[in-house]
């Protein structure tokens, strides 16, 4: 159990995006909880959540961030953005008597290291594999694409904030455009290291399921759809991600009960694996799958929730977020039960006209959060400076608001995050495509 020296837990939330706003409010939801955040950005929804918010402050701060949670008393911390895990600050704050929702430095291995997750996989043979190679020499590489024939995806080892990942014949025209990347990144360091992975392009729709671990148990969350292309249609650019939708079924079109176990059962295998060698993982866990003619391959794994697709989940959980914390670092998920409302979620991101090549900063945004909200749409801020007026935000080069529908099913989502848009003003990006069109069940609950 959290240690609480008052009758509120003092929770500490790290990031500020709309992630990290949905996080801290399902932590104030509870009623348990006084609220501290820690973010690089200023975060308007975080800010009225919170007891104390400290904006400007690199979230990778490790000692400062760990004196000051000491010094604050706090009783357990919310990493909610991977940068602080790759920097080990929940093994310093294990260190200080804070328990944290997020794995140690070793076991965020899984998403700050591609080639760690490729090899653990094939070390002990787990199923949702696929074929890469790896290189630090851009000439041998060069060597290897042009001797292949085969399409690759590109992908830098560390962190590259959901972009770094080029594909050939979507992002990649030809092979001498793959080469070029491959020597940019391994010259580069991009990703923080000299070296590359070229893995097997699987063709098939992409879908995530996430998950609370605690070590042993693992409990999985509805299956989310996510759009990263800027565009209309899936086209344009890459981004940190457009929008997602859910089923009220926890599933999704292309993603059958067997097919959604299979997956989560490849997950359930890493946990062990990490086990076996002596690495606990205990916090959130994101599954990037491809759903193949073969079944679902592994794409990559993420070690806290997605952006937007945790929100997706979060609008949903019915349980109390801070049970479902204390059962994550004290290994006793198996007795609790977690439940999420049946129903269909539709997450879109409005973004600064522009976003994410040429993305106009300073624009004001307002938005009427009542009005939005009587439409039974959720709002989350993201990366917005505060506005001179009420209600008015400046956008950032990054996205500015997550609207979140909430219906029984996917259309109706959609068409009150449609509605919803009426009421924000300003110069902004929206795509409009997702969540429409989606060929789902009817809507009976999971």
């Amino acid at each position: 159990m959290f240690k609480s020296q008052s009758d509120k837990f003092k929770a500490l939330l790290l990031g500020g995006g709309a992630r990290e706003h949905a996080i801290a409010q399902a932590l104030c939801l509870s009623g348990k909880v006084e609220l501290y955040a820690i973010a690089h950005n200023f975060n308007l929804g975080i800010d009225l959540l919170a007891n104390r918010f400290e904006p400007n402050h690199s979230e990778k701060d490790v000692d400062w961030i760990a004196d000051w949670a000491e010094s604050e008393s706090i009783d357990f911390a919310v990493i909610g953005l991977e940068d602080p895990l790759d920097v080990g600050l929940t093994d310093v704050l294990a260190e200080r008597g804070i328990p944290t929702i997020g794995p140690s430095k070793a076991a965020a291995k899984v998403e700050t290291s591609k080639l760690f997750l490729r090899e653990l996989m094939r070390r002990h043979d787990l199923p949702g594999q696929v074929g890469y190679h790896y290189f630090e020499d851009a000439h041998e590489l060069e060597e290897f694409l042009l001797s292949s024939t085969l399409d690759y995806a590109l992908k830098p080892l560390g962190l590259t904030a959901g972009k770094g990942v080029k594909v050939m014949g979507v992002q990649l025209t030809s092979v001498e455009e793959a080469i070029a990347y491959g020597r940019e990144v391994i010259k580069g360091e991009i990703g923080g290291s000299a070296g590359i992975i070229a893995e097997e392009r699987v063709i098939g729709e992409e879908f995530t399921l996430q998950a609370f671990v605690d070590g042993i148990n693992i409990v999985p969350m509805p299956l989310v759809k996510d759009f990263k292309l800027a565009y209309d249609g899936d086209k344009g650019p890459n981004t940190g991600s457009m929008g997602s939708y859910s089923q009220a079924d926890g599933l999704l079109p292309f993603v059958s009960v067997a097919a959604r176990d299979y997956a989560l059962e490849v997950m359930r295998q890493v946990v062990v694996a990490l086990r076996k060698e002596d690495i606990v993982y205990r916090g959130v866990m994101y599954g990037q799958f491809c759903m193949t003619k073969n079944g679902p391959k592994m794409i990559e794994i993420n070690a806290r929730f997605g952006d937007p697709e945790g929100i997706n989940a979060l609008a949903l959980l019915e349980t109390d977020f801070v049970n479902i914390c204390q059962a994550i670092t004290n290994s006793t998920l198996d007795q609790l039960e977690v439940h999420f409302a049946p129903k269909a979620t539709v997450c879109k991101y409005v973004t600064p006209s522009g976003y994410p090549t040429e993305p106009l900063v300073g624009s004001p945004l307002t938005i009427d959060t009542e009005k939005v909200e009587a439409l039974g749409v959720k709002v989350y801020f993201a990366k917005v400076d505060k506005g001179a007026k009420s209600g008015e935000v400046l956008t950032t080069a990054s996205r500015a608001i997550a609207l979140v529908g909430i219906g029984q099913t996917v259309s109706e989502a959609e068409a009150k995050v449609a509605k919803a848009l009426a009421f924000v003003q300003g110069q902004y990006h929206v795509r409009n495509d997702i969540g429409k069109g989606v060929r789902e069940p009817a809507a009976t609950g999971v």
